[in-house]
C-alpha cells in the first residue's frame, strides 16, 4: 500500500476544485491533513507545472489573489473571472 505525501495529497484537494470556485492556501492545507501549512501548499502550487491542477484556484485567505505561475494577480484575476469565481 503505498502512502500518500502531502505533495500528493494537496494536488488532488486542488484537481477537486470546480470551475468558478476557489479555497484558500489554509482551506488546502487543511483538507490535506496538515491546517498549518499554508505556506507548503502555495510553494506546492508555485512549484506545480501539470495543466490538470487549476491552481489559480487557490487564493490566500486575506482575499487577495497572490500570484499565479509567476505571473502578477491580474492574470489569475482575469482567469478567475472568465471562470465566474469572482465577478
Amino acid at each position: 500500500m503505498k502512502i500518500e505525501t502531502f505533495r500528493e495529497k494537496v494536488l488532488s484537494v486542488v484537481k477537486k476544485i470546480p470551475k468558478g470556485k476557489t479555497m484558500t492556501y489554509k482551506e488546502v492545507a487543511t483538507k490535506a491533513g496538515r491546517p498549518g501549512a499554508s505556506r507548503a501548499v502555495g510553494t506546492i502550487m508555485a512549484k506545480n507545472a501539470d495543466k490538470n491542477v487549476p491552481c489559480h484556484r487557490v487564493i490566500r485567505s486575506d482575499g487577495k489573489i497572490g500570484q499565479y505561475n509567476g505571473l502578477q494577480g491580474k492574470d489569475k484575476l482575469a482567469l478567475l473571472k472568465k471562470e465566474g469565481a469572482i465577478k
